[in-house]
């Protein structure tokens, strides 16, 4: 017993140790790395931002040839506005140089994509930063709940209905993926919705008439956010009550990632998911694991609403009678330990509860 006191003694003085000098912590910039340079060249090859790789492990004061063009990815998704420039600077003129403005630029991207704050474009900012992504900027909203990530657009707009029709356009589409799959996989990501919300989506063959009208386009296709070919921007949406739905039709999109073989291949259907959370109002959430993240990795399927997703959406139109909240918690949590009291992305907090809980077991 003396000895079972003592053992349990010494893990609870190991865990506040741990606690409170974080600086012990396991963390990814202890364990040994193999070249960062060659994993990001090969995961992202022929990709559409591959050439942001030239700016890895860039800093303040550094000048790189060509840092103007990753300036403008900055400005296009809301991190370098023209309040943040210099009176001369315009978004087309922009320099080389790693400027005070740029730095804090990188550290609000950091911020809001769930990063650690390093202020340069470390290895995981670029990694984030070449990904495929959502076209709509992640400053076009305002957050709303201090101790939420969910974020709406300005003014909160929302549908002032609860039945909503949507359509696809007969004249943009795409011809390699059957328009009954495409169907189906649009349905079953308005059906996630309307699981935890009470608003019905349901199909119309009028376009000109429904509410969300969805098309496949490529390039300047008139709503002055032109599609950029392969990767890069996917797709994008509106906010209430506008109803547009725009998919890059040059993306390698898939139903089924054993019938489609792209290594560059995107699921029709987690992105759709991701879309239609605009289209109801929500803007981007800092949360990883959460569909409304902007980011998503090719050829995985992310189609499971989180809670932030869910504390978003149920904030602006209520709960659906028949969700059962108890029962979406305690899925939520089945899969581990760790529990998020600020980022889920931040390893030290992930560690330190991850920690608790093997103290807790230990103990008991």
């Amino acid at each position: 017993m003396f000895q079972s006191r003592i053992a349990s003694k010494v893990i609870l003085y190991a865990f506040f140790f741990l606690l409170f000098f974080p600086c012990f912590t396991l963390s990814a910039k202890n364990i040994p790395s193999y070249d960062s340079l060659t994993e990001l060249n090969a995961k992202f090859e022929n990709t559409k931002w591959h050439g942001f790789l030239r700016f890895l492990d860039a800093e303040l004061g550094h000048r790189i040839n060509g840092m103007s063009e990753i300036k403008k990815y900055f400005h296009r998704f809301g991190y370098l506005d023209k309040d943040s420039l210099d009176h001369d600077d315009e978004i087309s003129n922009l320099n080389d140089i790693f400027d005070a403005k740029f730095e804090l630029a990188v550290e609000k991207y950091q911020k809001n994509l769930g990063l650690h704050k390093t202020s340069k474009l470390d290895k995981e900012t670029m990694q984030s930063i070449m990904s495929p992504r959502c076209g709509v900027s992640d400053h076009s909203h305002t957050l709303s709940h201090v101790m939420q990530h969910y974020e709406y657009f300005n003014g909160e707009p929302k549908w002032t209905r609860n039945t909503l029709n949507y359509a696809f356009s007969p004249n943009n589409t795409i011809d390699f993926i059957n328009s009954s799959d495409i169907k189906l996989a649009i349905q079953r990501a308005f059906g996630r919705w309307s699981e935890v919300i009470p608003v019905n989506f349901i199909e119309t063959q009028s376009y000109s008439t429904a509410d969300i009208k969805i098309g496949f386009y490529n390039g300047d296709h008139g709503d002055v956010y032109p599609f950029d070919g392969v990767l890069g921007v996917l797709a994008h949406a509106f906010s209430p009550e506008d109803g547009r739905l725009h998919f890059d039709s040059d993306e390698k999109w898939s139903v089924d990632f054993n019938l489609q073989k792209s290594k560059h291949a995107v699921d029709l259907e987690s992105v759709a998911m991701h879309e239609i959370g605009h289209i109801l109002g929500l803007g981007h959430s800092s949360v990883k694991e959460s569909i409304m993240y902007p980011i998503i990795s090719l050829r995985s399927k992310k189609v499971n609403l989180r809670l932030d997703d869910v504390a978003g959406v149920q904030a602006l139109y209520g709960s659906n009678p028949d969700f059962n909240f108890t029962s979406f918690l305690e899925s939520e949590h089945s899969s581990g330990w760790s529990i998020d009291l600020h980022r889920r992305s931040s390893s030290k907090w992930v560690t330190t509860f991850s920690i608790v809980g093997l103290v807790v077991s230990l103990i008991l």
